[in-house]
């Protein structure tokens, strides 16, 4: 499962990188169960549309994220940022006039592009065919109904599910669906699939684990891309009131960060009751909850301070923005880091990544019972 985070996603990368480089070579997906938030959906597309060879896939991922411009994901040039500035100004004439009213700070029809030419999701379903894949799933957020969508494409087994603002929908996985899916709020546009518009996949997701579990998920191992939280923290005494980059930051941490602990929590809190249990008084027909073992990969390293230490990167007409908003600014980076589609800022997370995970190799070994190297 690869969660949402903008550019933080490059973290997975690395991840992924070191996963390829713990297993054997020549092998195919080792991960069956495939499902993607936000810019994590676009990550596990790419894992699973090449899951015949999976360290080729990674190869390519990193390929593209270690080469990341902005002006690959959204528009980025003077005249493009100008555009969308000067429609946010006119907003109350372009209303009057019935004109469609600016919903979005960026243009981020680059990203279609980029998937169209990189991206072969047919592959999917003949990997599905294959039974080397089960499933993929691809969660986006309805602005019609408020309710968490996971767009999913596997075997015939699988059925759909509707549970409290969560809903399991079968589908072809689309390029439509990876755009929904990493439709920052504010950040892009909402895209519409059928007769509704959805966007990130992280907003209104009260529970970040459920679609891997309804497809059959056993274990999840997770890649996040914010730094767990342990015990109380410390209080900051400030006289600076927040710029409104500080506060969108926080609300995009709220979105993409609280929602997976918060779900993490609750399933660990289960584990311990079922091991309480007597086995015999588990009936399945009647107690319908089973264990799930979760391994759970996070930075180690502040990501919004790292992006504030590669914020010259961006384009001069994104940083002339960020600086009206307050983003260049002490307290600015954590939305930075959800932006900085930069070659310097992607390299260092999948540096990061990649550190993370060699540190816990043996942990990761057991999880995915691989049997050690002879040498590394």
């Amino acid at each position: 499962m690869l969660t949402g985070g903008g550019a933080r996603a490059a973290y997975q990368v690395g991840v992924l990188r070191a996963l390829a480089h713990i297993l054997p070579h020549g092998i195919s997906n080792p991960f069956p169960i495939v499902c993607g938030t936000s810019a994590g959906a676009i990550n596990a597309a790419a894992v699973a549309a090449g899951g015949a060879d999976f360290h080729r896939a990674v190869r390519r991922l990193q390929l593209v994220w270690r080469n990341f411009r902005a002006h690959q994901v959204y528009r980025s040039d003077p005249i493009g940022i100008s555009a969308t500035g000067a429609r946010w100004l006119l907003e109350p004439v372009l209303r009057g006039l019935g004109r469609k009213a600016p919903v979005a700070l960026l243009d981020n029809s680059p990203l279609t592009e980029l998937l169209k030419e990189r991206l072969d999701l047919h592959e999917i379903g003949h990997l599905i065919s294959a039974n080397v894949l089960r499933a993929v799933g691809i969660t986006a957020s309805s602005y019609s109904t408020g309710e968490s969508i996971s767009f999913y494409q596997g075997n015939e087994v699988l059925s759909g599910w509707r549970r409290a603002r969560r809903v399991g929908v079968r589908v072809e996985i689309g390029i439509e669906h990876l755009l929904a899916s990493s439709a920052l709020p504010f950040i892009f546009p909402p895209v519409r699939i059928r007769r509704e518009y959805f966007g990130d996949g992280s907003m209104r997701q009260m529970a970040p684990l459920s679609p891997a579990l309804h497809l059959g998920a056993q274990r999840v191992f997770v890649i996040s891309v914010g730094r767990g939280v342990t015990g109380a923290q410390e209080r900051v005494r400030t006289d600076v009131y927040p710029s409104l980059a500080q506060i969108a930051g926080h609300a995009m941490n709220s979105i993409f960060l609280d929602g997976l602990e918060t779900d993490i929590e609750r399933l660990e809190r289960i584990n311990r009751t079922l091991r309480l249990m007597p086995p015999e008084s588990r009936d399945p027909d009647l107690f319908q909850l089973r264990e799930v073992d979760v391994l759970v990969m996070r930075p180690s390293e502040d990501l919004g301070a790292l992006a504030a230490q590669h914020a010259r990167e961006l384009p001069i007409a994104v940083r002339i923005l960020m600086s009206i908003i307050g983003g260049m600014r002490r307290g600015g980076g954590t939305l930075l880091s959800y932006l900085l589609f930069e070659p310097g800022y992607c390299r260092a997370l999948i540096d990061v990544g990649y550190k993370d995970t060699m540190a816990r190799r043996d942990e990761v070994r057991e999880f995915l019972s691989i049997k050690p190297r002879s040498a590394e």
